[in-house]
């Protein structure tokens, strides 16, 4: 029998992919393999086979031979990442599609799949950031259209969700998820804007007492020394509450960076900078990596600062309630 060339089995690979015959193609791609295991091309068609199959540990383990072989190549990173989230290993979801998204800016589904890993962190706001960059890239990405939507719901963002649950339903009529996020959202509008005109009214009955010196009937009142009161205040207290857990989940995350992503950077930078032997390309993806991470820096700051931004406010709108 003859042997195949390594191109001939990657052709009949990707074409027994193409009618759903994964386990023939997975068999082709290893039978490569056997003839070139340092082939970085077989490797990533195993992965996405391994992938298709269901076979998560293998499919990361291909995509992060890729990673190893041709370590720019900013597709591998981000389906490894992809991987890793549908493994539940955020952390190596973040830290891989972040080395995606460095060496490929424009790539929509990393910024998706970011999100993704963000949403599991409970790290809301870079969670929005990322979705939001994900459909800018790619408008028609219903996938990501719902998710930020969903995010916002959460943060009790009702227009911006509202505005994304409906781009999501032109996107893909009649899918039940949008359909029922929207009814969510909806609602969650109305009852915000009827708790508007009950605080409206109360602050008119107040001011009403202050001017007539008279106390009307069911009116809570504020006692002289400022005790919080929770049928004034419940809302308010609430979302503070909130953005403080979240100021600081986004601490932890921007220390998160400095120690996983820009140390390691300006360390490997120096290095290169400090031994002339090395070559251009290797000074090329040092400069990258480090240019990568202070991205993600700047990005995380932002966070971090309008998170405690939003803390000052709701604190200025309890004292002066």
């Amino acid at each position: 029998m003859v042997t195949m060339s390594i191109e001939n089995l990657c052709v009949k690979a990707r074409q027994a992919v193409a009618k759903g015959e994964y386990a023939q193609a997975r068999q082709l791609y290893h039978e490569g393999l056997a003839l070139k295991a340092d082939a970085p091309d077989i490797h990533y068609g195993l992965a996405t086979v391994c992938f298709l199959l269901n076979d998560l540990p293998s499919a990361a383990h291909h995509f992060k031979e890729v990673t190893r072989l041709d370590p720019l190549r900013a597709g591998a990173h981000i389906n490894l990442g992809a991987v890793y989230n549908r493994l539940d290993q955020i952390d190596e979801a973040i830290e891989s599609l972040r080395r995606g998204i460095q060496l490929d800016t424009h790539r929509a589904e990393g910024y998706y799949n970011l999100g993704v890993a963000y949403k599991h962190k409970r790290q809301l706001d870079l969670c929005i950031q990322a979705y939001s960059e994900a459909v800018r890239l790619n408008p028609r990405m219903a996938d990501a259209h719902l998710n930020l939507a969903n995010a916002y719901l959460e943060r009790g963002q009702h227009r911006q969700s509202l505005s994304h649950y409906s781009k999501c339903l032109q996107l893909r009529p009649n899918w039940e998820k949008a359909e029922h996020g929207l009814a969510q959202a909806e609602a969650a509008l109305a009852s915000g804007e009827h708790g508007v005109a009950r605080d409206s009214a109360t602050a008119k009955a107040i001011q009403a007492q202050a001017e007539t010196g008279s106390v009307p009937t069911a009116t809570v009142v504020l006692d002289p020394d400022r005790t919080v009161d929770p049928n004034l205040h419940g809302s308010i207290l609430s979302i503070l509450h909130q953005a403080a857990v979240e100021a600081e989940n986004l601490g932890r995350g921007f220390l998160l960076i400095l120690e996983k992503e820009v140390e390691p950077a300006i360390k490997e930078l120096s290095s290169c900078l400090l031994y002339p032997n090395s070559t251009g390309s290797e000074l090329d993806a040092c400069v990258i990596k480090m240019e990568g991470a202070l991205r993600n820096m700047q990005m995380a700051q932002r966070s971090l600062e309008g998170s405690l931004l939003q803390i000052q406010t709701l604190g200025e709108r309890l004292v002066k309630n």
